[in-house]
């Protein structure tokens, strides 16, 4: 599987937009968001709920909007908050939810009912690699360890995530064992709701490893609660560079998982810009960097309609690959 490249395209912001909108001020001459809600269809904890209060912390600290709030949506894979945002458009103007790279492969193997095309597309914002993690107790120093392990009993061997089987974390955990020369099919994979809950579940003891965003294992790693065997990346990553990647250990796994926001259906093409305008302005601020440094993010700018061609990009390829690790 190929590295998705990760690009940032600044856009010039609509300095003398003369567009009135409920729920919008003037500040300085520019067109400005008084508030963002943010809605997140997981629970708190997890690589989604990180992505929208990181978001919303750097947006009011640097004056770009007045307030974030959020809502968290459990259930269904997702499909809960979307079906949410979808049946409520009306009164969802001020509403970005937040998503990722599940949001394509649940609509492929039919556990949410709605795709990215029912809703419309804010921007792709930013990327977040994958570990693979143990809890910092565990037996396994190194990747080869957890390797030596998998050889010798693969059904026994429990791997968790934050989704279905068959979801971006079983995918994640396949692509390396494949990369390994193993067999990517015969580890037990437990599925959770959210990130937060695999962790627990990690922490437990309920599995042996755990498959997850980097951004979600750097603070726990910090603190010395868990060992990350490896990042899902091409080197290692400033944010958290002790810890090792896959690549340095002879393990062909390369994978990004992109971040970005979406709004209901049917939004005015000039809020549309506005939200995107107020997004771009951001990858500019002191307070944007220290989150994204913060969580080990990556920065993307995909808006609009190369956020779209990204994602039908991504759908034909992580469609190609699920059908070649028997998912679909």
């Amino acid at each position: 599987m190929t590295t998705f490249t990760l690009t940032r395209r600044v856009m010039v912001a609509a300095a003398a937009a003369s567009i009135s909108f409920a729920g919008m001020a003037q500040a300085d001459g520019h067109q400005k968001l008084d508030s963002i809600h943010f809605l997140v269809p997981g629970g708190a904890g997890g690589g989604w709920d990180g992505t929208a209060r990181g978001t919303g912390e750097a947006l009011v600290n640097s004056g770009l909007i007045g307030t974030a709030t959020y809502e968290n949506m459990s259930g269904g894979g997702g499909g809960v908050a979307i079906a949410n945002l979808i049946e409520n458009a009306q009164s969802s103007d001020g509403t970005l939810m937040v998503n990722s790279t599940p949001i394509v492969i649940r609509a492929l193997t039919g556990e949410i009912s709605q795709s990215f095309r029912d809703l419309t597309l804010i921007a792709g914002t930013v990327g977040d690699y994958a570990a693979l993690v143990v809890s910092a107790d565990s037996p396994w120093q190194s990747m080869e360890d957890a390797l030596a392990e998998y050889r010798t009993n693969p059904a026994d061997f429990a791997i968790g995530g934050g989704s279905v089987p068959g979801g971006m974390d079983h995918l994640v955990a396949a692509i390396v064992m494949q990369g390994a020369g193993e067999d990517p099919t015969a580890f037990n994979y437990i599925g959770y709701d959210a990130g937060g809950e695999a962790m627990a579940g990690l922490l437990s003891g309920e599995i042996d490893a755990l498959s997850t965003g980097f951004s979600e294992a750097i603070a726990l790693a910090s603190q010395g609660e868990v060992r990350i065997l490896g990042v899902t990346a091409p080197e290692r990553v400033p944010a958290y560079d002790a810890a090792p990647t896959f690549a340095e250990q002879g393990i062909t796994a390369d994978f990004v998982n992109w971040r970005g926001f979406f709004a209901a259906p049917g939004m005015a093409a000039d809020k549309v810009a506005l939200y995107q305008e107020t997004l771009a302005a951001m990858y500019d601020t002191p307070e944007w960097e220290a989150v994204r440094s913060r969580m080990g993010l990556v920065n993307i700018y995909k808006p609009g309609a190369e956020f779209e061609a990204f994602l039908e990009a991504q759908e034909k390829q992580i469609g190609d690959l699920m059908r070649e690790l028997g998912f679909l």
